[in-house]
């Protein structure tokens, strides 16, 4: 009888040590920020898309995986610039083709801690379809039953077959050609689940 006891205790205290937390995303207070310029950089745009849902997993305290889900159809511009023509132009087939793939979705494979607030993330980042590995870096603040992960990093976006008036399929460069790059600012504000 003692030896069951004993083990029962010594499987809560291994299921205890093996426990994971999940944080779910507060979409209200979570936005993307993008940037788009054109080749030389004379004429920026930049707005928001929103997160639709997604959750980090924490084991001992440390992020072991998430996955995050974004609405493309919330693609907004806050420049006041062509505001209605250039959100309609970035939803259409010339760029990311919502109506198709109304979803984007980043996939968190690897975190590298450099100390307790700073991180190197691996991930994965599916746009029209398209799944790419990418890699950039966080901070953390965890206060208690929340945490806030914030993040800066720049994508090639014809590698997710976003082309139109890419420099790569230019064969003379003009003024109007739009960069490859799309910048981001990432703010993410998550609660623990209950």
């Amino acid at each position: 009888m003692k030896k069951v006891v004993f083990l029962l205790i010594a499987m809560g205290f291994v299921s205890v040590l093996n426990a994971q937390k999940r944080f779910h995303v507060d979409t209200t207070n979570s936005i993307i920020k993008w940037t788009g310029s054109n080749l030389f950089k004379f004429n920026k745009h930049f707005g928001t898309v929103k997160f639709e849902k997604g959750n980090l997993v924490l084991k001992k305290d440390s992020i072991i995986g998430g996955d995050f889900e974004i609405d493309m159809n919330t693609i907004r511009n806050t420049d006041g610039k062509y505001n209605e023509m250039l959100v309609g132009h970035l939803k259409n087939e010339d760029f990311f083709d919502v109506e198709k793939y109304p979803k984007s979705r980043l996939e968190i494979l690897k975190i590298t801690y450099k100390d307790h607030s700073n991180l190197d993330i691996e991930a994965r980042l599916t746009i029209k379809g398209i799944t790419q590995p990418i890699n950039y870096s966080s901070t953390l603040d965890q206060s208690g039953e929340q945490l806030i992960m914030k993040s800066q990093f720049i994508i090639d976006r014809t590698r997710w077959n976003v082309n139109y008036e890419s420099k790569s399929l230019l064969h003379g460069l003009k003024d109007d050609i739009i960069s490859d790059a799309i910048e981001f600012e990432v703010t993410v504000a998550l609660k623990s689940d209950k």
